[in-house]
């Protein structure tokens, strides 16, 4: 225990025992008043310790609550010498001054201290104004009318005999207020305010129970006597130093506070009833008339407080409601009002802007910086704008941006300026990110619906990422056509997979110079009922972009393994030794891809090193969730292909960063590995480099004896094209060699 808590505990020891002994001492005996009076003395003197001990940040507080100790110092000491030295009745004296002036100071030095960092807390204020009107309206009509009113009294004591419960009245309103009083308060405020509730409560006790039991007195006083230890406590407790905690903006209408105004507010008709009911011969009309009207006014200003902060909480909550947590931009609810407007208003201009490489970011470095990223786009998206513009997030890495009153012309050379910005490197947590976007522009030219604009800018959008991203585009009617085209392919694909429409065909890989097969891969076909034979090229970009690649994928892959396990157990050693199956990065990116291979593997029978899964090179260029895919598919034991070796980015890096077995040189370096010069150059290094590294190379596209024989004098032992065999339901495997030999 640190000093000032030992001070607490000495301090609290010592005027425990006085309160416990005073009662004994006889009221009115010299010692009892010498102990009562040294112990007010102690008091001020170790309230002013606590100053200079914890020298508090609110001193003027701490000296206005230490000048009225000193007043009611100063009433004991006079009340005493009246009754003690001079031998005269101390009621009406000079101590009356003494104790009426130290009300005034205690309310003041306990407000001053109690003041928070923020403004002023009206809906309390109200609150205890009502609370302190309910009860002092109660102590008016039980004590302060009937001392006043009694004509009996000469009227200085009358007027004196008033102002004791006229300040408890001022007690009752402090208390109300410090209860009330929004934030968490200090154990030094709390100390003080049960001190001061000590006191209320002795001199209530006073008025009503002295008058007919003088001989209490020594009783009540230990309630003033109490009043004192917590005034010491509180002035000597370390939480003194601190300041008073900030108040928060509004006091809120809880359970407890709500009876405890109800039950202040009913007490003026409950007073009236009572009166009435127990036929009392005058009836307080008049104080509790003006009590129910002050009332009436304190709870109208309080329903008014409380009606209006709904009102701005509830703008609040719209406010939050229209706009995006992350970015401060308006959302998509907020931007399509904004739309609906501008498009009644005149010609509008909406442009919708896909971040290209997002998803990389949030694999890669998390989703801490890849939120820190959409605010810093977000960012400079608004800047870029005008002041009638609205920059808006429709929701995960998408952004829209409406002009109204702009020309076509004048649109493009605002998405100009938006999309350089977006170029620039982004600095977050120490990485340089570089990310682009994909930008649909819309306008309202021969419709008034805001949605319809939208849409054409939707579908711009799509159309620029179709063509290679990082790319605006506007919207034209032909794009309709050819999202038409792609939403009814997309449709299309469910009750395709659903009908057994989709067909997997297999092309073999052979070894050279041979040619005997050695590996299939496995290829998908569409047979539709009405169109015919749909090419792949056309529906698996669809698959990919609405995410039936997903699905599709699961399905390719357990029946490519299901017709491996078959062919192993129909042709034995002559079945091939392995099978590819493609996988896109949509798969890849998915976290269960590897749980789904092993189940796959494990439901079919299939063991892992018999399945290759092919990837191509964009696929995992971005890092992240896709190459930790193919490492987790590498440690089941999985053949990882690169796929189209040699036409992406940074082709030999990946080498580095992605555990392959084996590459797929592409095809446009064997189409013309049969000239002359330096047409056979990089299929030679290929070669070379997946010799190095202890890699299989595999030519693609192969479709001469000639491109066949060359490749096999460059030094590749596997191949793949027409020249060996189209892609087909059953392969021949007839003059297929055993996985031994492949091996």
């Amino acid at each position: 225990m640190n000093r000032v808590d030992r001070a607490v505990a000495a301090w609290t020891a010592v005027g425990l025992p006085v309160c416990v002994a005073y009662p004994f001492m006889g009221d009115g005996t010299p010692a009892a008043a010498f102990m009562y009076d040294t112990f007010v003395l102690l008091t001020l003197l170790v309230v002013l310790a606590g100053i200079r001990r914890n020298r508090p940040p609110n001193r003027l507080g701490w000296y206005v609550f230490a000048a009225a100790v000193a007043f009611r110092l100063a009433g004991d000491v006079t009340y005493e010498i009246y009754r003690q030295v001079l031998h005269q009745p101390p009621f009406p004296s000079l101590a009356d001054v003494f104790y009426l002036g130290e009300y005034p100071l205690l309310a003041a030095g306990t407000l001053l201290l109690a003041r928070g960092r923020r403004g002023r807390d009206v809906a309390g204020l109200l609150d205890a104004a009502i609370i302190a009107t309910g009860l002092g309206l109660l102590w008016w009509i039980l004590t302060i009318g009937p001392i006043a009113g009694d004509g009996t009294v000469p009227l200085v004591e009358r007027l004196l005999g008033a102002a004791y419960p006229a300040c408890d009245v001022l007690l009752l309103a402090l208390l109300a207020r410090m209860l009330t009083r929004t934030g968490r308060l200090t154990v030094s405020m709390v100390v003080m305010i049960a001190g001061t509730g000590a006191l209320l409560a002795a001199d209530v006790g006073y008025q009503l129970v002295i008058a007919s039991h003088p001989d209490l007195e020594g009783v009540v006083a230990v309630g003033w006597l109490l009043c004192n230890v917590a005034w010491g406590a509180s002035a000597l407790h370390p939480s003194a130093a601190n300041p008073a905690p900030a108040r928060t903006p509004e006091a809120r209408l809880g359970p407890g506070r709500l009876i405890l105004l109800a039950a202040s507010t009913l007490l003026a008709p409950v007073l009236l009833f009572i009166q009435g009911s127990l036929g009392f011969p005058h009836l307080s009309w008049l104080p509790i008339g003006v009590g129910a009207v002050v009332l009436f006014v304190l709870v109208l200003l309080r329903m008014s407080g409380f009606v209006t902060q709904v009102q701005r909480q509830s703008q609040q909550l719209q406010d939050l409601a229209m706009r995006d947590d992350l970015t401060g931009l308006p959302n998509r609810r907020l931007f399509e009002e904004r739309l609906a407007a501008a498009v009644a208003a005149g010609p509008t201009q909406v442009a919708m802007l896909d971040l290209n490489g997002f998803k990389n970011v949030n694999d890669r470095f998390g989703h801490a910086v890849g939120d820190r990223l959409l605010a810093i786009v977000g960012r400079r998206i608004a800047e870029r704008l005008r002041e009638d513009d609205v920059a808006a997030r429709m929701g995960g890495d998408e952004f829209a941006v409406l002009v109204p009153g702009t020309s076509p012309a004048d649109m493009a050379a605002i998405v100009d300026r938006l999309t350089a910005s977006l170029r620039r490197p982004i600095e977050v947590a120490g990485h340089e990110l570089l990310v682009g976007a994909s930008v649909g522009i819309g306008d309202s030219e021969g419709t008034d619906d805001p949605y319809e604009v939208l849409r054409r800018a939707d579908i711009a959008m799509y159309a620029a990422k179709a063509q290679g991203g990082d790319q605006a585009r506007r919207y034209a009617a032909d794009l309709d056509e050819r999202a038409g085209e792609e939403a009814r392919l997309g449709a299309e694909m469910r009750t395709a997979l659903d009908t057994g429409q989709f067909r997997l065909v297999y092309q073999p890989i052979v070894a050279l110079p041979d040619a005997h097969l050695v590996a299939v891969e496995a290829l998908i076909r569409w047979h539709h009922p009405e169109r015919g034979l749909i090419n792949p090229t056309d529906f698996i970009p669809v698959a990919e972009q609405n995410g039936f690649i997903v699905e599709l994928g699961a399905w390719i892959l357990h029946t490519a393994c299901t017709q491996a396990v078959t062919w192993q157990h129909t042709h034995g050693t002559h079945a091939p030794g392995r099978i590819g199956v493609n996988v896109s990065a949509r798969q890849l990116a998915e976290p269960g891809f590897t749980d789904l291979v092993a189940h796959t593997l494990t439901t079919t029978g299939l063991p892992a090193h018999h399945l290759v899964i092919e990837v191509t090179e964009t696929a995992v260029f971005g890092g992240g969730q896709s190459v930790q895919t193919v490492k987790d598919l590498r440690h089941l034991g999985v053949c990882i292909a690169l796929d189209d070796f040699g036409t992406g980015h940074s082709s030999l890096g990946l080498l580095q960063t992605v555990p392959v077995d084996t590459i797929k040189v592409d095809k446009t370096f064997v189409d013309t590995i049969t000239k002359a010069g330096r047409h056979a150059v990089i299929a030679t290094a290929l070669i070379q480099v997946a010799d190095g590294l202890g890699l299989t190379a595999v030519a693609e596209g192969v479709e001469t004896a000639e491109q066949a024989t060359e490749l096999h004098r460059l030094g590749y032992r596997l191949a793949q094209g027409y020249h060996f065999g189209r892609p087909v339901a059953e392969p021949d495997f007839s003059a297929a060699v055993g996985m031994t030999a492949v091996a």
